[in-house]
């Protein structure tokens, strides 16, 4: 986290999202910061800059990324920045390709500029909460919180708590156990109406793979209703916990 505590009138904040191919999570990301800057008090807001950036798909890389939205704040006589990165679990690109960009950045920027990093937004204990409201609008026997996942060790773990703290089971994309395998268990534990809730930052690529997933398994498993609802998407709930990151 930032040593600063509370927002301050000479900082801007940039936000740090995977990138894709897929142009939606793009336009999401530049919403969501225009949405946080909204929401901040008006005096803050009138003298902050609030950007975004992606780790991946971008005709830059991360640290050029940096290195531009730091000339921008510059110019607006700002010379402290702080990224939050938009990720939900801590992988790979949370505990080692951001800040590898960063140190590249902050060693150009030299003293011009100084860069902080925040905690990414998934250790947030406002999800929690979230999700457990979403959950609670819905009728099923079972619920199924859906994850990209991780191979790094131990990065799936803060799913797996979430999971058990709204009455969930996790099941993974890229990882084991998968969607399948989930659906397998609760199938024969006599569940027959399923909700499963994708553990997703926006509607892209990955949650259309999801969505055709869900059909196809659909048919498998005749005997159960799947409801398969949306990702987490820009709003006023996401721009509040970004704001109390960056608040911190």
């Amino acid at each position: 986290m930032s040593p600063r505590m509370g927002l301050s009138q000479s900082s801007a904040y940039l936000l740090v999202a995977h990138g894709s191919r897929d142009p939606r999570p793009q336009v999401a990301i530049a919403q969501l910061a225009q949405q946080v800057q909204q929401k901040m008090p008006a005096s803050e807001s009138q003298s902050s800059l609030v950007g975004a950036a992606v780790l991946e798909c971008a005709p830059l890389p991360l640290h050029e990324q940096i290195q531009q939205f730091s000339q921008t704040a510059i110019a607006q006589r700002i010379r402290h920045i702080q990224l939050v990165p938009l990720f939900l679990i801590p992988g790979v690109h949370v505990m080692e390709d951001i800040p590898e960009q960063v140190t590249i950045a902050q060693q150009a920027l030299g003293e011009t500029m100084t860069i902080a990093l925040s905690s990414h937004i998934g250790t947030h204990p406002g999800l929690e909460k979230l999700l457990a409201n979403r959950l609670a609008q819905l009728s099923a026997d079972a619920y199924i919180l859906m994850s990209h996942g991780s191979r790094r060790s131990g990065g799936n773990q803060p799913v797996e708590a979430l999971a058990s703290k709204i009455g969930a089971v996790s099941a993974y994309w890229s990882v084991a156990p998968k969607l399948e395998d989930r659906l397998q268990e609760l199938a024969q534990s006599g569940c027959r109406k399923i909700a499963i809730l994708p553990y997703f930052l926006f509607s892209g690529g990955i949650t259309d793979a999801i969505a055709q997933t869900v059909a196809q398994l659909s048919h498998q498993f005749p005997d159960l209703d799947l409801d398969l609802t949306n990702p987490l998407e820009v709003g006023d709930d996401l721009a509040q916990l970004v704001l109390d990151l960056i608040s911190a």
